[in-house]
């Protein structure tokens, strides 16, 4: 197998990164919301049924993967995607992929099991997202 070239290495990393983002069903759910169009936290908070914290710490992991944005309105911050058509194309392409796989997700050594020092929740920096 051919070694690669750092840039080939940083790619894969940065890739990595990216596909973190995608890695928990929460945050695939709020990037699925943010598709509707612009919403604040607490309407996250109500859409996913979590506490506004961690809603607050996917957004900060969604942010720090350059999926997500924010600007100030009063008190408050909208959020919305930062590629909204390019997002639509991943998730078309992923149900794509999992209809050719069918179950074979499911029978994946890590379906469903955190990895290496994984915690719920785990954002990239320690920034909040309120």
């Amino acid at each position: 197998m051919p070694m690669s070239t750092p840039q080939q290495t940083d790619l894969l990393d940065a890739a990595a990164c990216l596909f973190h983002g995608f890695s928990d069903p929460t945050r695939l759910a709020i990037l699925r919301h943010l598709a509707l169009g612009e919403h604040r936290v607490t309407d996250l908070v109500a859409h996913v049924g979590l506490a506004q914290s961690t809603v607050s710490q996917h957004l900060a992991c969604l942010r720090d993967c350059g999926l997500v944005t924010s600007r100030p309105v009063g008190r408050a911050s909208l959020w919305s995607l930062t590629h909204p058509d390019a997002l639509e194309s991943l998730f078309a392409a992923a149900e794509q992929l999992l209809e050719r796989t069918g179950e074979a997700v499911t029978l994946c050594a890590d379906h469903g099991v955190a990895g290496p020092g994984a915690r719920p929740g785990h954002t990239h920096a320690a920034r909040s997202a309120s």
